[in-house]
């Protein structure tokens, strides 16, 4: 399977799980998990985000969102507004689009920066952990929105 299917797979899984969600879910705190489904879902935005498109003219999020979605970042420390479901699953699909439009080229160029979780070399290298990393996030986010119905 191709890089790009593998990914495209894994979005397009998250884009549908994520779409059937009611909003009021998204912000429900559980005692099991750190944050949110909504963070959860603006963290799987941001991180590729912020890894593949590494020049500032070529990010297309808001910059409120690096507040809202690091990796470093809890719900709790939030000052701002976060986007509603609705503007999230329209930057993942926008965001999904730009990843597929990459050349060739650029999935064999190497990255620039050391990635912190296994062996990665390409931008392809980077683009499969990036869909392995969101398909384990939408597990998370199923197990989540299970643990919130049940309680």
């Amino acid at each position: 399977m191709s890089i790009l299917k593998q990914f495209n797979l894994t979005r397009t899984s998250l884009l549908t799980f994520i779409n059937e969600l009611d909003e009021e879910v998204l912000d429900q705190k559980s005692n099991f998990f750190e944050n949110t489904i909504r963070w959860n879902i603006g963290n799987a935005l941001f991180v590729p985000e912020k890894l593949l498109f590494v020049s500032k003219k070529s990010h297309k999020l808001p910059t409120e969102y690096s507040e809202l979605f690091s990796s470093d970042i809890k719900v709790e420390d939030w000052t701002t507004q976060p986007p509603s479901l609705e503007e999230l699953s329209g930057n993942l699909e926008d965001q999904q689009n730009r990843i597929n439009n990459f050349d060739e080229l650029f999935w064999k160029s190497d990255v620039k920066f050391k990635v912190p979780y296994g062996h990665v070399e390409t931008h392809g290298d980077l683009l499969i952990m990036l869909a392995h990393r969101e398909a384990e996030l939408l597990g998370k986010i199923k197990t989540m929105k299970q643990v919130l119905e049940a309680q």
